[in-house]
């Protein structure tokens, strides 16, 4: 039986968000299909890694005491010895292999990839984008540099530092000043919507930009499209890529922030998404649909994105222009009530982004990664001598 590990949780803004997507779908699914090992592995606020199948239970997170259960626990040890082994005590204790790794860690050390580098280290297959792709991804300033480079439109912005601001915000409140109203004021490296504002005047402007300061060290000062159709992508696959169904967010707020994406409107479901007010195909006109698409396919090749991303556009209702927004590298839940739309069950979405995490994996192995030289023998000073 195949031993899947699936790590969640984590030193992040959105540590709970990353619970909730770890079990639906991931979890419930794979114990479903019960062909799979599951290894729950949960990454305290504080950054120590636990490892119990308790917490293959969502309802175990649910009861009131859950994190005074886990703080008794002895945290994991990982064994990096031609892939990655979970221990709970390395001398003389039980250890065990991990064929595949499944990431549920949104934000900051896991969507950003920092997870993915120490999985690749590891020599271990994963799920999801690799280290450049979420890298990119992570930063909403060097996502619209790079798909600007490549002819994308974007909507004009400017962005800065914690310290730039400090120095001289004077100067980059000058050069806001090109932007047309309202604005949108965002954390650069944050996702969920977290910390992100509308200013519509320049006293907003500087609340937003304090609360984006308060969440990241960067700050992405953006014009705004009005009349607004925001549109998301699913997009899957590594060489030969799937789009799914084009979905339009039917906020109540002006803005598509954190209670909408979670919790307005979900009745009990829990399902880590909201999808209650969403029109799912997008009502917009075929030849705009496949726009988008298109549009998307070409971002995600452009970012490196392999196994599973969402892209988010904002169009203009009058002119139907399209602006690349941002890339999500682990969208919520994995976005599966739209993968559902597009006739993807969560087992077909689940088995095949394994599937596609061990491809990615193979065709990795076949690159040559060592290099050998004489330079040693070379580099000056004297011998050593015994």
């Amino acid at each position: 039986m195949k031993s899947i590990a699936v790590i969640f949780g984590g030193k992040s803004a959105e540590h709970d968000v990353s619970i909730i997507t770890a079990h639906i779908p991931i979890i419930d699914t794979l114990l479903s299909i019960g062909e799979f090992d599951v290894w729950p592995i949960y990454i305290s606020k504080e950054g120590k890694w636990y490892c119990d199948k308790r917490m293959n239970d969502l309802r175990f997170f649910k009861e009131s005491d859950w994190e005074a259960q886990i703080a008794k626990w002895k945290p994991v040890e990982l064994l990096f010895d031609n892939g990655l082994q979970i221990c709970w005590s390395s001398m003389f204790g039980k250890c065990v292999k991990v064929d595949v790794v499944f990431p549920s860690m949104h934000g900051t050390f896991g969507e950003d990839g920092s997870l993915m580098g120490l999985l690749r280290m590891a020599g271990v297959p994963f799920v999801g984008c690799d280290i450049f792709a979420s890298a990119v991804a992570m930063d909403k300033v060097l996502t619209k540099q790079v798909v600007a480079a490549e002819g994308m439109p974007v909507v004009p912005y400017v962005w800065f530092t914690k310290s730039q601001w400090g120095k001289d915000a004077n100067s980059f409140r000058t050069r806001i000043k090109n932007l047309k109203w309202p604005l949108f004021v965002k954390p650069v490296h944050l996702g969920s919507s977290i910390g992100i504002t509308k200013a519509k005047d320049e006293r907003e402007l500087e609340n937003a930009i304090e609360v984006a300061l308060h969440y990241d060290d960067k700050v992405l000062v953006e014009e705004g499209v009005e009349p607004l159709l925001e549109i998301t992508l699913p997009i899957m696959g590594n060489d030969i890529v799937v789009t799914s169904e084009c979905e339009r967010p039917l906020n109540k707020s002006e803005l598509f922030d954190f209670n909408d994406k979670y919790l307005s409107g979900g009745k009990g479901k829990g399902d880590g998404v909201n999808n209650a007010y969403s029109e799912i195909p997008a009502n917009i006109g075929d030849e705009l649909t496949k726009k988008i698409k298109q549009l998307g396919e070409k971002v995600y090749r452009t970012l490196g994105c392999t196994g599973i991303a969402r892209v988010d556009f904002l169009v203009n209702d009058s002119t139907k222009e399209i602006f690349v927004n941002e890339v999500n590298t682990l969208p919520g839940s994995l976005y599966h009530h739209n993968w559902k739309k597009a006739g993807v069950s969560n087992r077909d979405l689940v088995l095949g982004l394994i599937s596609l995490a061990e491809e990615r994996h193979v065709a990795q192995k076949k690159n040559t990664y060592a290099f050998t030289s004489d330079i040693l023998k070379k580099v000056g000073g004297p011998k050593i001598q015994n």
